[in-house]
């Protein structure tokens, strides 16, 4: 073989994969042969007519949870991104109110815990107001550890409960203050 003549071959095998992977594309999308449908790329059920400005919408588009290190109330910049998010969409849809659910799986009493998921509603609620969010369509309250995402002891599975959910109301709820 010629110097510099494996690369021409490996030049030519690599064009032939290529124009071979065009040509199952040129049809459609790939499907594994014979009859079998693309439900890779398929809508998922339920989520196929997500209308704009929806509970929906913002769950999935925006991102509806916040969250904190341990025994911390502090944004960081994930969370701020997240928020930044909300306070666009908030902003966009006034028809909806927002209630800050803080919650807390930290180490301490449960009192500790009241306080502390409290005070990440709280940053959570500060941070939309500041981001232009009225404030008179927002409200906080802290949960503790009264709603864990699960049960656990791992600090993989602890930190999902260091949170903050924005969860969306057409009203005021009885938990919001006068």
């Amino acid at each position: 073989m010629a110097k510099g003549s494996g690369r021409l071959v490996a030049a030519w095998i690599t064009a032939g994969v290529l124009a071979g992977l065009g040509a199952g594309c040129a049809g459609g999308p790939l499907t594994g042969g014979g009859d079998t449908p693309d439900t890779t790329n398929a809508p998922a059920d339920g989520f196929a007519q997500v209308a704009p400005g929806s509970k929906q919408d913002f769950i999935m588009n925006v991102g509806r949870r916040t969250y904190f290190a341990g025994g911390a109330a502090d944004l960081d910049t994930t969370a701020k991104r997240t928020l930044d998010k909300q306070a666009v969409w908030l902003r966009a849809h006034p028809e909806w109110y927002a209630k800050l659910q803080g919650h807390a799986d930290d180490p301490g009493n449960a009192a500790a815990n009241q306080t502390l998921s409290a005070k990440r509603a709280e940053a959570v609620m500060s941070y939309l107001v500041a981001q232009g969010v009225p404030a008179t369509r927002l409200w906080a309250k802290g949960y503790a550890r009264q709603r864990p995402v699960r049960a656990c002891s791992e600090i993989e599975c602890t930190a999902q409960n260091r949170r903050v959910v924005t969860n969306l109301r057409r009203e005021k709820d009885e938990s919001a203050p006068d």
